[in-house]
């Protein structure tokens, strides 16, 4: 059985830190948002997506299947981050 961790990002200076981020399966994320304008953690093709993130706010995933899982803001699609999930 796979130990679940807790892993906390930010998204700050538009930008998702940290940007690429390997994790076991089971892991739960979390992205706060510390900019001022509101931002959307969206995968796009893991199945996750966050509402407009306004200040301080947070959304949280649990990476349930192996695999490279891109995601970006759906406002400013400029930018982006990038998790590896490993059995």
């Amino acid at each position: 059985q796979l130990h679940r961790r807790l892993v906390k990002l930010t998204i700050h200076n538009f930008a998702f830190e940290p940007a690429r981020l390997v994790v076991s399966r089971g892991t739960r994320l979390v992205w706060t948002n510390q900019d001022s304008d509101p931002h959307t953690v969206t995968a796009s093709t893991a199945g996750w997506s966050s509402a407009a993130l306004d200040t301080g706010n947070h959304f949280a995933a649990v990476m349930s299947r192996d695999g490279t899982f891109s995601y970006s803001c759906t406002i400013h699609p400029y930018m982006h981050g990038i998790v590896i999930v490993r059995g």
